[in-house]
């Protein structure tokens, strides 16, 4: 891990942009730690400067709870080089959405899965270097992004203790079954109008799910309208399982 960058926010909070290899990404520590932060990994959909602001909020609004907070970039997103078939993929699934047919299975395989495959390896490879860093701790959750990403990272590693899944993309049905092996607990939420999403394979995903402590919380409202008390509910999560 290479810093590449370093700010202190006005509320104190300590911003420092990194890169592990190809992959950058962004570190954010509380500016009054006595000791090692426990740390959260803030998931998205891709486009880490498009993020930032959402991502920069959720991380300060961490780092006010006393954790520390990190996010890379996506395979194929922003900066990285693209992937020819990932293209075509979102294409494909872009025509679908706007001549309102249902969208393929095929499609959304050809999206997701290929991105789960490398995207998790990376972030288990960011987690191996933050949590080698002195400021930063066990233990550990996840929230946001790809909820198929989040999902095969609460079955493959065992770090992570506690996830905030959001309920917002396309999920393969390969993934329901490795949805059953899932046992931490889980906090999901779901905007019931989500135009870029299938809520009953949402639900379906929610019920799937292996854990035997996992909370659906689910508002009226598009993909961006998520109300500020999902946010507070969310955060409340993570500090009874992660305090």
């Amino acid at each position: 891990m290479h810093f590449t960058s370093e700010q202190r926010l006005d509320d104190g909070v300590l911003e420092r942009e990194f890169t592990l290899g190809e992959i950058p990404g962004i570190l954010w520590t509380p500016g009054s730690a006595s000791a090692p932060a426990p740390l959260i990994l803030l998931g998205h959909p891709g486009g880490l400067h498009k993020m930032y602001p959402r991502l920069a909020a959720r991380a300060r609004h961490s780092a006010a709870d006393g954790f520390a907070a990190a996010t890379i970039e996506l395979p194929g997103s922003g900066d990285r080089p693209r992937w020819a078939a990932a293209e075509q993929a979102r294409a494909d699934l872009r025509r679908a959405l706007e001549a309102g047919e249902p969208v393929d299975e095929e499609i959304v395989d050809r999206l997701v899965l290929p991105l789960v495959e490398k995207a998790v390896p990376e972030w288990q490879a960011a987690l191996d270097a933050l949590l080698s860093l002195p400021e930063v701790g066990g233990p550990v959750g996840y929230s946001g992004g790809v909820i198929s990403i989040g999902t095969r990272l609460a079955v493959v590693e065992p770090r992570i203790s506690a996830a905030v899944l959001f309920a917002g993309s396309f999920v393969p049905r390969a993934m329901f079954e490795e949805a059953r092996q899932v046992t931490i607990p889980l906090h999901v939420l779901l905007q019931w109008d989500d135009e870029g999403n299938d809520r009953q394979a949402a639900l379906d995903l929610f019920d799937a799910f292996g854990s035997k402590e996992k909370t659906l919380h689910a508002n009226m409202g598009g993909h961006t309208g998520v109300p500020q008390f999902a946010g507070e509910a969310a955060a409340q999560f993570f500090a009874r399982h992660l305090s």
